[in-house]
């Protein structure tokens, strides 16, 4: 069944904004939570048990990509920044640390809601269907664990890592363009930058590199990538 009610944690220390944005998700039919203690971060996330996370980079005590690494060491929750920075370190770092996306202040709230909308339905609804092994390259992909494991080791990757590999090794061995993964991903490419798609296929080479299946994922310059399979894997 789909679910009608999800829970948002909106850490954000402007209470104007955070007031704001809170009404407007409310009348989407979301729960928004907030922060009561800047030094507790991780606790009120462990207790509120958050569909998914709004937070910013500049905040008290500690700055989001702090709390963005302790909720990651935790929780693989949808994480969105939404932050005024806008020096492309910023979105790469937010990217690297395990974020789903990054939204730039000041913002149409459309947007947000597009993009909220787009996660929680890819996270949570795309999941009604059984769940089957895949495998590939030699590895098992468990899809509900977020695994991918061979000899090597084992590796967990984010909600976005591992869609995008589902989509490649669906058409193993050919050219998935860039617009078709966005598009998958985010419904609408008009409201992601292209850097975005760019950090997180990256961010999952890199973590497939650590079993030694980096390798088979190829950029193809002009025109996308390629989960490529072969018959020997030594």
């Amino acid at each position: 069944m789909v679910r009608t009610m999800f829970k948002l944690l909106l850490i954000e220390d402007d209470a104007t904004l955070f007031q704001e944005v809170k009404e407007r998700l409310s009348q989407w039919s979301y729960e928004v939570y907030g922060i009561s203690d800047w030094g507790k971060v991780l606790q009120e996330f462990t207790a509120v048990k958050p569909d998914l996370v709004i937070i910013d980079i500049q905040l008290p005590k500690f700055d989001g990509f702090h709390w963005c690494r302790m909720i990651r060491s935790h929780s693989n929750v949808p994480i969105v920044f939404l932050s005024s920075r806008d020096h492309p370190t910023d979105i790469v770092m937010s990217m690297q640390l395990g974020a789903d996306d990054f939204i730039q202040k000041p913002f149409h709230f459309d947007v947000l809601i597009a993009k909220i909308q787009a996660i929680l339905r890819r996270v949570y609804n795309y999941n009604t269907k059984p769940i089957t092994l895949k495998t590939w390259c030699g590895a098992t992909i468990d899809a509900e664990k977020n695994l991918v494991a061979n000899d090597g080791g084992t590796v967990e990757l984010s909600k976005n890592e591992l869609f995008i590999l589902k989509k490649l090794i669906e058409q193993k061995n050919k050219i998935v363009s860039r617009e078709e993964l966005i598009k998958a991903l985010w419904d609408d490419e008009r409201f992601v930058s292209d850097n975005t798609l760019t950090v997180n296929v990256n961010r999952l080479r890199k973590k497939l590199d650590e079993i030694d299946l980096g390798r088979f994922i190829e950029t193809k310059v002009g025109q996308g990538y390629i989960a490529k399979e072969e018959m020997n894997y030594d």
